[in-house]
């Protein structure tokens, strides 16, 4: 079989795989209508991941698009669960708005707290999170109970974050923990079921910032 390659610069291959995918979306799903700020979040997804089933369990709170925006121009600070999740997302973006990303996973403070209490240092991390006197987005791609965590401070009032993005990857806990979280009055963008993951994370924090600052 003879495939045909297609000549393309590759500054341009980003472009082109959008294209491809308004293509697809026209084609194949006739009566999907995406709403205008929704739009560019779901299609980097589906470009990051090259799976359409996002159309369906992507979901966003109340103006959650709004206020991430809003909190990212106002140099809101994002806390990741992952390492993978904080080299995806373009930092220097975040710093020119003022902001800045961290990952507390692997500091000794937040791997000694894991093993006193007992938790994962995911929860840990969070614990650490909490101390921080600014205004923070989660954007949580693998650990659960790192949401579990996030939704158990809000409900104390320990918390008030400006966005939760939601979609760790997983079998253990990870449906019931964004369902948590979808219960809060706090604006979050969730993918339901079991799938998600770092990348996904990483991508929806882009395209918040991509709609902020042109490239």
């Amino acid at each position: 079989m003879k495939f045909e390659l297609e000549e393309i610069k590759p500054a341009d291959i980003e472009k082109r795989s959008f294209q491809i995918i308004s293509k697809i979306l026209k084609k194949e799903y006739p009566n999907v209508v995406l709403k205008k700020e929704e739009e560019p979040i779901i299609k980097r997804v589906i470009h990051t991941t090259a799976d359409f089933e996002y159309l369906d369990t992507l979901c966003f709170s109340h103006d959650a698009v709004k206020k991430g925006k809003e909190a990212l121009q106002k140099g809101v600070c994002i806390v990741t669960d992952t390492q993978m999740v904080k080299s995806g997302i373009n930092k220097k973006f975040v710093e020119y708005l003022g902001g800045e990303v961290y990952c507390f996973m692997s500091d000794e403070d937040v791997v000694e707290l894991a093993k006193k209490q007992n938790i994962t240092r995911a929860m840990a991390s969070i614990d650490k999170a909490s101390t921080l006197k600014k205004p923070l987005i989660f954007a949580i791609g693998n650990a659960p109970t790192a949401l579990i965590r996030i939704y158990e401070l809000t409900q104390k009032n320990q918390f008030n974050p400006k966005l939760i993005i939601g979609v760790p990857v997983g079998f253990v806990n990870v449906i019931q923990a964004k369902e948590l979280i979808l219960t809060l009055n706090v604006p979050s963008i969730v993918s339901k079921g079991r799938k998600g993951g770092s990348n996904v994370a990483a991508a929806i924090c882009n395209a918040l910032l991509y709609e902020l600052i042109q490239r």
